[in-house]
């Protein structure tokens, strides 16, 4: 079994409140798991407004596909979500 990780950092430029934060997350929270299958959580920075770290996680057999499943995400994020670009992204396979 191989587990494959990636964190993703978003910088939400011109988000001024958490509320405002939480409308630009919540649905790419909702959305990746539906079109990539993959888990999603926002693991790190829930305080600050203009910056969003992101983790998305799968399991599988072929280390290959998972890593090309992790960057389909991070290129659909580029090219849907325009308003949460992305500062960093890593990939990690164990």
């Amino acid at each position: 079994m191989v587990v494959a990780t990636c964190i993703i950092t978003l910088q939400l430029d011109g988000v001024m409140s958490l509320k405002e934060k939480r409308s630009i997350i919540k649905p790419i929270l909702a959305r990746l798991p539906r079109q990539f299958n993959v888990a999603v959580a926002e693991i790190d920075h829930q305080d600050v407004w203009q910056t969003a770290v992101i983790a998305l996680v799968t399991i599988g057999n072929d280390t290959g596909h998972l890593h090309s499943q992790l960057e389909k995400s991070v290129a659909w994020l580029e090219q849907f979500r325009p308003d949460a670009p992305i500062a960093d992204y890593s990939i990690e396979i164990w």
